[in-house]
This record gives structure tokens, sequence and C-alpha cells, in this order.
């Protein structure tokens, strides 16, 4: 079995400003995995938040990850069993196999992991952090293209963060609305925010992640007193993280990237289900072939949040649909995207 890659460059269409950062450019390394005279893919995206530049992750993929493993199957398990590996270059080469899989046995990756049948599926389009206006004015070119579900950054000032969120909800008042901080509040901050938002007459359909990670307590006193679903980002990252926020948390958001692929996010899934929490599913700034391994999850999560590829200047891969809200897959086997 052998493993080659290549790397080229995401630009992104306008830069997208967070709580933490400003982001207008990612480093992709697409990840080919060859066996029995067939090629399956995946891609790993460049993250200073989790570590990962070039020279790391192809640094990794150099190495003998899959030496002596005669079939897909027991690949995966190797894989899977080396926690030396980064999840998020883990998390490409387990797409990667996931579609040779597919392949192989002519069938979408949807299939292989719980979901004999495919509904097509809105997804979020997220609004970075900028004034009030400008977020009203991309919300209702939003809406008018179709975008049933938007996703607002908030966290680097409570003030603009409320004007921007009613500015959305005026200019698209038929759309969902998610509320991401990305951990720029404090408990305080968190519950007044969305008692202010509420008070104003807007409905949120949740709050991701207000709060740096690592107090689930806190996240269990936000929940308490607001009135929007609660979802765990960065405090979500594996089953055991899963099973502590079981009851101080309405979901959490599950990142192959963060979780390291499709295997041990169906083991979250599982774990969220058991503790009764509901599952989002996001995702990095990727292009579709980054993005299409979640996307064949999306028949497991109440939210979906995939629109890393519609971020782009340029995606060099399609195959998800997506840009009129809507996530389509092409039927095809494995993960079902193709190169432009």
């Amino acid at each position: 079995m052998k493993i080659d890659w290549e790397v080229y460059g995401l630009d992104l269409a306008t830069p997208l400003r967070i709580s933490r950062s400003v982001m207008s450019r990612r480093d992709a390394v697409r990840v080919v995995v060859e066996h029995d005279g067939q090629r399956g893919h995946g891609e790993v995206v460049t993250s200073t938040y989790y570590r990962l530049d070039v020279q790391t992750i192809t640094s990794l993929l150099n190495r003998p990850l899959l030496a002596g493993a005669d079939s897909p199957e027991i690949a995966l398990d190797a894989l899977h069993a080396d926690t030396t590996i980064p999840e998020g270059v883990r998390a490409a080469v387990d797409a990667a196999l996931h579609d040779l899989l597919g392949l192989r046995g002519d069938v979408p990756v949807h299939a292989l992991v719980g979901l004999p049948q495919w509904r097509d599926t809105p997804t979020a389009y997220t609004i970075g952090i900028t004034t009030p206006d400008d977020a009203a004015v991309q919300a209702a070119a939003l809406a008018g293209r179709g975008f049933s579900v938007l996703k607002v950054k908030a966290g680097a000032d409570p003030e603009r963060d409320v004007a921007a969120v009613t500015a959305i909800a005026a200019a698209a008042p038929d759309a969902r609305l998610i509320l991401d901080p990305n951990g720029g509040w404090s408990p305080d901050e968190t519950v007044r925010v969305v008692e202010r938002i509420t008070a104003a007459g807007v409905a949120l359909d949740a709050v991701e992640q207000p709060i740096p990670p690592g107090d689930p307590d806190a996240l269990a006193w936000i929940r308490e007193r607001c009135p929007a679903p609660l979802v765990a980002d960065e405090d979500a990252a594996t089953v055991a993280d899963v099973r502590q926020l079981a009851g101080a948390v309405d979901g959490v958001n599950i990142k192959l990237a963060k979780c390291g692929g499709l295997r041990p996010a169906l083991e979250i899934v599982a774990a969220a289900r058991e503790g009764g929490l509901d599952v989002m599913l996001g995702c990095l700034v990727a292009s579709s072939l980054g993005i299409a391994p979640a996307v064949h999850l999306a028949g497991h999560a109440r939210w979906v949040d995939l629109d890393g590829h519609l971020l782009l200047a340029h995606d060099p891969w399609s195959g998800i649909g997506g840009e009129d809200g809507t996530l389509r897959l092409s039927g095809g086997p494995g993960l079902g995207v193709v190169r432009r």
C-alpha cells in the first residue's frame, strides 16, 4: 500500500475574521493511498490552532505509515492504533482509506458509515466578524442565494456582536442563526449577550463554544441560564470528552481534523447519543475534497456547518454542492469528488 501527496494553496474569497485570528489563505496537502490499482484521496490543511504546517504534515506522510498493511481495513486499524500521528493527518489518511473502500465496493462512503440513503442537507454559511452593516448585506445576499442557516462569528466585542446578530436577523428573517464566539467570552458575558439578543426578538438555533475550553462546569452553569442550545467545540475532541460533557451542554461539534477521521467520529456520535447530546458537524476551511468525508456523515447531525469549501476563491475539487445552501453528493462511489 503506497502513500503519495501533493501540496497546493487555498485562497479565501474574502479574509475571515474570528475572535482569535484573521485568515486569508491555507495550504492543503492532498493525500493519495494506492492499493490494487485504485487510488483513494483525502486532504489535510495547515492550521496554527492545531499546530500543523506543511513541513510537519509532509514529514509524517514520508513515514511508512501503512507499511505491512495489505488491505484498507488493516490499514485503518494500524492508522488509528498509532497515536503519534496528529489528528488532522490521521483524518486525511482515514478519508483516503474510506474512499478506497467505497471505490472497491462501488458504494458511496455514507453507506459505509451507517447511512445507506443520502438526503440533500442544508449547510450553514459563516459570516466573519465585521461591521453590523456589512454583516446585514452579507446575510441578505446569502439568503437570496438559498442559505437557510447562517453562522455568525462573535467574541471580539459584545456590543458589536449584539448589533451584528440583530442586523443579520433583520436582513435574513427566515434564517436559522448559530452564534460562535470561538471561546471569546466569559460565562457572564455569554449569558448577558444571549439575553440581549433574545430580548431583541432574535431566536438563536445554537451557541457554540462561547468560553475558552477546559471548564465543563462553567459550560453547565451557562446552559442553566442560556435560552439557546449550547454546543461544545474545542471541549469535545474525544469520546471521553463527550461523556464528561453529558448534561453540561446540549450538543457537541465533531470536526474530523479534531478527532482524527470518520472512524473516531462515529465513536463520538455513538457516545453523544448515549449521553443525550445532539451532534453538530463542523469543519476547517478546506477544499471539497477535505470537506467531503464529513458531508457523508451529515445524516447523523442536527446542525451541519460544512461550508469550508464555499469560502474559497477557487475550489480545486467538486462533488458536494453547497453553493445554494444545500449539500448534494454526486452519487459516485467513495467520496464522490473529482478534480476540476
